[in-house]
């Protein structure tokens, strides 16, 4: 199984040679926490592109909704050359990886079989799961976020602003990067690009994807078809709502983080385990 490997590194190497600066105003901006690899997926972009691939079939059209979700629909169609050049990033490792074990063990049972194949569902999956994981870490973000932003919102409309006005001003001070304010200044230039206020409003409801932005959005429509005097009391008691929906949120926190602690516990308390008792098995056989 050794030439499985030579062969996959010398093709690795080549095609890196070959696509070498080509693509660099695609992932020039990749962060390097969320692309370990990214000096190494223009291999992947490059294969794509002499396949002549068209990122056309079912599964790719349920990817492209996937990534408008986590990345905007502007955005869209690079991640997605971006997923797959990733993933045949990770098909060559694989190959190489499985081509070492292979070369290691003494005769191809059905160990190394069960490996191999784990080795690739992990490799056709992983960054489909790692995904679905980052499209919910955004949605959980949004819901954390959204009730500060209702506050300030709803102080700025008690001081005599306008939503627009209001919404201008919390986008403008805004110095964080978390994903609400990002969509939060989507909706502003939206209407500073001529976009009807109601249109950018319900664009940023169908963007975010969470009951609580979806019934806000619905009161501030009303009150730009109709007006409400009671617009400042219906968003207070919104505001609280949120804060509540932000405590259960924190708390859900608190508890994944703990079953993540789980196992490591576990494993420090066999290693503790095995310290002390250790020597207490030794000393019993000497006197045996």
């Amino acid at each position: 199984m050794l030439y499985l490997s030579i062969t996959a590194t010398i093709s690795l190497f080549v095609i890196y040679k070959l696509s070498k600066g080509k693509y660099e105003e695609i992932i020039y901006q990749l962060d390097k926490k969320e692309y370990p690899l990214k000096a190494l997926i223009p291999v992947g972009l490059y294969i794509m592109e002499k396949l002549n691939y068209r990122y056309s079939t079912k599964y790719d059209r349920k990817l492209y909704i996937r990534l408008s979700e986590l990345y905007n629909v502007k955005n869209a169609k690079k991640h997605m050359k971006i997923h797959w050049g990733n993933k045949i990033l990770y098909l060559f490792i694989a190959l190489i990886l499985i081509g070492l074990i292979g070369s290691a063990v003494d005769e191809l049972d059905y160990s190394f079989i069960f490996i191999a194949l784990a080795i690739l569902a992990a490799v056709i999956y992983g960054p489909d799961r790692d995904l679905n994981e980052k499209i919910k870490l955004k949605y959980r973000m949004i819901r954390i976020d959204f009730p500060d932003f209702l506050n300030k919102l709803t102080l700025l409309i008690d001081a005599g602003m306008t939503v627009q006005r209001a919404w201008e001003k919390i986008v403008a001070d805004n110095k964080s990067d978390r994903p609400l304010y990002h969509e939060l200044e989507s909706v502003w230039r939206d209407i500073k690009g001529g976009r009807a206020e109601s249109e950018a409003y319900e664009n940023f409801a169908r963007r975010c994807k969470t009951p609580e932005i979806s019934k806000f959005v619905s009161v501030i429509l009303q009150n730009l078809r109709k007006g409400s005097a009671q617009l400042i009391t219906i968003l207070r008691v919104q505001g609280s709502d949120c804060w509540e929906l932000r405590k259960n949120e924190a708390k859900k926190l608190g508890e994944e983080a703990s079953s993540k602690l789980l196992f490591p516990m576990m494993i420090m308390l066999i290693a503790i385990l095995l310290i002390v008792l250790t020597p207490a098995v030794l000393q019993l056989r000497t006197f045996y």
